[in-house]
């Protein structure tokens, strides 16, 4: 091999790294009738706003991740003041190592404020939604962290705090769905402990990449320190695993990654679950089967460009529960809305349908959501289809759920 060939090899791999790891890492008490409206608090605030003093001053908590800011002070100054013009008030709360945000959340409900606003990252968001679901209390998006995935698939403004305040104080509510994972007992659990996440929880390859990036080089370079721990396991062997959608017949596969998504956007626009909606009562999933930097540049060419159906290394279903389960013992690590949690060796995963209240946008034209991929119906009974290619090595005949 010439010594152009072997740099045009190596750009080659560094490139199948990088893309690959963007792609696949980078990433109570009411019911609600589906239906976005104004809320009482919203329509109290305005009022209030407007100069009738006798209109009651709503509060919301902001559950604030002090770590994502240099100067906590300053961004409350500023929001408080933005509250303040729309007629609210704030009080504030911050996430500590030992609680990110649902203990907070909960003390905030128990002093009756109107509306939750996380103020952190995925993880951040994802604390807060578990405390609020089945609440009618809704929940504000600020951003404060680099992936915001579930602000950017509502289309929120993820890049500016001001405007998505104004949003969550001023907008209207959305049910959404959410997402719980069960996993088994393993060697770093003695009981079943459900996990709640809005995004999207992933097996195997993504999970282990945020697993092994070396905290010291995350601290120094970010989130190059991903690429690091991605070109160290990118040619990793794939791991057998049997997967039962809805209770139906169990698939045998050999795999590199289990994604299962609430939504389908990533950064940089990448769809890698086009057709996840956030509001259906279910969830797509997708298992990717490459082998090598070669399999895996063909896994992310099917992504980039949207061919994913019909391509033996990825399949994609659509399901409301999931079962997974690693034979002799296997663990993998897990990955919930970006943060890792630990290896399992058995997990099940089921939607819980229109469970949390969001703030967003008001709707533009009648009955038009702002926002991605929006649904006011329950997911219909499934129908089937067999794959048109012949499975993966190792794996039976593959199916595609609608």
């Amino acid at each position: 091999m010439t010594d152009l060939a072997l740099l045009a090899g190596l750009l080659a791999a560094l490139l199948a790294v990088a893309t690959v790891v963007w792609t696949t890492v980078g990433m109570g008490r009411g019911e609600f009738d589906g239906t976005p409206t104004e809320s009482a608090t919203a329509h109290a605030a305005r009022r209030h706003a407007d100069g009738d003093d006798d209109a009651p001053r709503p509060v919301a908590a902001v559950i604030v991740n002090p770590t994502k800011f240099d100067d906590v002070s300053q961004v409350r100054r500023r929001l408080d003041r933005i509250a303040a013009e729309h007629g609210w008030a704030l009080r504030w709360w911050e996430t500590t190592e030992e609680d990110n945000g649902t203990g907070q959340t909960r003390e905030a409900m128990d002093a009756e404020v109107e509306l939750v606003c996380a103020l952190g990252g995925d993880g951040t968001v994802r604390a807060v939604a578990a405390a609020l679901r089945d609440s009618p209390i809704p929940m504000g998006l600020l951003p404060g962290g680099t992936g915001n995935l579930l602000a950017r698939n509502l289309d929120l403004p993820f890049e500016s705090l001001e405007e998505s305040l104004v949003i969550a104080l001023t907008g209207v509510d959305r049910p959404i769905d959410m997402g719980c994972l069960l996993i088994a007992p393993h060697s770093t659990q003695d009981e079943p402990k459900d996990y709640y996440f809005l995004v999207m929880a992933g097996l195997g390859f993504d999970a282990s990449v945020m697993a092994d990036a070396p905290e010291k080089l995350k601290s120094r370079i970010g989130w190059a320190a991903y690429l690091v721990s991605g070109a160290k396991q990118l040619n990793g062997p794939r791991f057998g695993t049997t997967v039962q959608f809805d209770g139906d017949r169990p698939l045998h596969r050999r795999v590199r990654s289990i994604i299962i998504g609430n939504v389908g956007r990533l950064q940089g626009g990448v769809e890698l679950l086009p057709d996840a909606c956030v509001d259906d009562g279910a969830f797509d999933a997708v298992l990717l089967s490459p082998k090598g930097v070669v399999g895996w540049g063909a896994v992310v060419t099917g992504i980039l460009t949207k061919n994913h159906f019909g391509h033996r290394r990825i399949e994609h279903f659509q399901c409301r529960t999931m079962n997974v389960e690693l034979p002799g013992g296997h663990e993998q690590e897990v990955q919930l809305d970006g943060d890792h949690i630990g290896p399992a060796r058995a997990l099940t995963v089921s939607v819980l349908p229109k469970t949390l209240l969001v703030r967003v946008a008001p709707t533009g034209e009648e009955g038009e959501h702002h926002g991605a991929n929006a649904s006011n119906e329950v997911l219909p009974p499934r129908t089937v289809a067999p794959a048109t290619v012949a499975p993966a090595d190792g794996a039976t005949a593959a199916t595609r759920v609608r």
